[in-house]
């Protein structure tokens, strides 16, 4: 599946990142660089992507990859895996920044083919597999979402979906007796505007 390189940049509470899971091979010289692209979320997946692909190419010589989390930045890793440096890890990472991706990992494994590409080549070859990786995957804009937890009475519970209906909410979690508990999951741009409209209802609390 092709990329949408339509799509604008990220407005502030939104982000980009890969819809789906994508894999190809790309050769240079008889070396052979199999490429992998995967949506993640916590470090823990990327361990388990990871962990598999080793198992898979058990008898190749480098896993190289790059991922980012996160929407500040500042949660990143580029991994040479035995390649010279900067010459494997920083070129995946180069191409999920300049798509602006974050909440992604690409994986790029090589067999040596015997001729040597030199720095140069390698560069050109990791940036390359990384970049058709997500090529042929699927970017997507997604909302940057936080949590709202609220307790009320059931009595109020009618006013209460009124507005998880009117700004489309996303209920995580309920409880309902007497006294009712909600998680509610809120666009982060309109965070304010709807606790403002809960504490509307005057039985309502908004927990921390």
């Amino acid at each position: 599946m092709s990329s949408s390189h339509s799509l604008d940049s990220p407005s502030e509470d939104t982000f980009l990142t890969l819809a789906n899971e994508s894999t190809g091979l790309f050769k240079d010289r008889s070396s052979k660089f199999f490429y992998y692209s995967f949506p993640v979320i916590i470090e823990e997946e990327i361990k388990s992507h990871l962990k598999d692909l080793r198992k898979k190419h058990f008898d190749a010589r480098h896993h190289c990859y790059a991922w980012n989390l996160g929407t500040d930045g500042m949660n990143y890793r580029a991994n040479d895996d035995g390649e010279p440096n900067h010459s494997a890890g920083d070129p995946i990472l180069g191409q999920i920044r300049s798509h602006q991706l974050t909440n992604v990992l690409i994986v790029v494994v090589r067999y040596f083919g015997g001729t040597k590409l030199g720095i140069s080549g390698l560069i050109n070859a990791y940036k390359t597999s990384a970049a058709l990786a997500i090529e042929e995957n699927e970017i997507i804009e997604q909302l940057i979402t936080t949590k709202i937890k609220i307790h009320f009475p059931y009595a109020d519970l009618n006013e209460v979906m009124k507005l998880v209906k009117a700004f489309d909410l996303i209920i995580l979690n309920q409880e309902m007796s007497l006294d009712c508990k909600m998680i509610l999951e809120v666009r982060l741009r309109l965070e304010d505007q709807i606790k403002d409209s809960l504490k509307d209802i005057l039985s309502l609390i908004i927990l921390d």
